[in-house]
């Protein structure tokens, strides 16, 4: 009996070494096979911006599929960024937080700038989406998802692309923002409406020459001033992007003949108003003019800008000399047909806080 007794534990000693054997002989397997990496980086992109993070689109918006996620340092409501396992020199930087906490400092820096060219331009992100595509230096898409069930309370989305880009990539990021921001209202109890499905995000911009067209046809963001005396202003011509009543940020650029924008229109709602309203009503007095006028979606009012721009060219005004008159009719007329179009109240020309 005992020497049977011993023959048992040798035999488990036997198949408890096997064992262990196995399983390192497998983990090696899968460790030099890489299989524990891919396994490593898909649990990573699983649980990225609090599990929210819409990988539809990662792959187009940073040309790989090989790919990992990292997390924020925890300073907004959700926060992770994407790079490729290989580098390709490209990365994804998805930020979530609710309207009512402070911007990024990155992104308000962009609402500062409305006096200098066309660098405060955001074309509108379509397909129903309350968003805009910005570029300064970098992509950026952002999307502020209005929570019916919370009035004046907004889930806002920032997907910023870094590396070189074209319309694949940007389409991706778009993908990647929009459905984040979808997931991540259903996520925390915010009751949006939110838009279809992006299939095509456009890297076109303007303020080069050839986007200037005679005011007189103006038929999106600038058709309120198609009928205005913006001839005599000395900018018989304008920049515009297609009219689109559910983007949180529109602009017109009035431009003169030597195809020089000349003065910068901007309508803010919701959560970009606030943004913007935050840095000061876009900073310094820069020869402008602010209007504001209440609107349904949101207790806070929209805000409507007019600049005289400056030139970094040649670091000049191609509008030499401010016209205050102007500057009110223009925006007075800008804002109104603005307003009218999102159903909000009357508008009220203001002064500079």
């Amino acid at each position: 009996m005992q020497k049977k007794s011993g023959l048992r534990g040798v035999h488990a000693g036997w198949y408890a070494g096997v064992a262990v054997l196995v399983v390192g002989l497998v983990a090696a397997v899968l460790y030099g096979s890489g299989a524990y990496d891919s396994w490593r980086d898909g649990r990573s992109l699983d649980e990225a911006c609090d599990g929210t993070l819409a990988q539809g689109g990662l792959a187009s918006a940073l040309g790989s599929s090989d790919l990992r996620a990292e997390q924020g340092d925890g300073g907004a409501l959700a926060e992770c960024t994407v790079k490729t396992s290989p580098g390709t020199g490209r990365a994804v930087q998805i930020t979530l937080r609710w309207s009512t906490t402070a911007a990024p400092a990155g992104t308000l820096a962009r609402y500062d700038s409305g006096y200098d060219g066309v660098r405060a331009q955001a074309a509108p992100l379509g397909n129903g989406w309350p968003g805009v595509v910005r570029h300064d230096g970098t992509w950026q898409i952002m999307v502020a998802l209005d929570c019916l069930n919370q009035k004046d309370k907004a889930l806002v989305a920032y997907g910023d692309l870094y590396g070189a880009a074209d319309g694949t990539a940007l389409t991706g990021l778009g993908r990647v923002t929009t459905e984040t921001a979808r997931a991540a209202a259903g996520k925390y109890g915010c009751r949006a409406r939110a838009g279809k499905p992006l299939t095509q995000v456009s890297t076109a911009r303007l303020g080069t020459p050839g986007t200037a067209k005679p005011a007189g046809r103006a038929q999106g963001s600038c058709v309120a001033l198609r009928d205005t005396s913006v001839t005599r202003s000395g900018t018989p011509e304008i920049m515009e992007y297609p009219a689109d009543p559910d983007a949180p940020q529109t602009n017109c650029y009035l431009v003169t003949g030597a195809k020089k924008p000349g003065y910068g229109l901007y309508a803010y709602y919701g959560a970009a108003a606030k943004d913007f309203e935050s840095t000061g009503y876009g900073g310094p007095d820069h020869d402008s003019v602010l209007a504001t006028a209440p609107c349904p979606r949101s207790t806070h009012e929209a805000v409507f800008a007019l600049y005289r721009l400056h030139d970094r060219d040649t670091d000049s005004y191609p509008v030499p000399h401010y016209s205050a008159s102007f500057a009110r009719l223009a925006l007075k007329a800008f804002a109104e047909h603005e307003a009218e179009q999102r159903g909000c109240g009357a508008v009220r020309i203001m002064s500079r806080p």
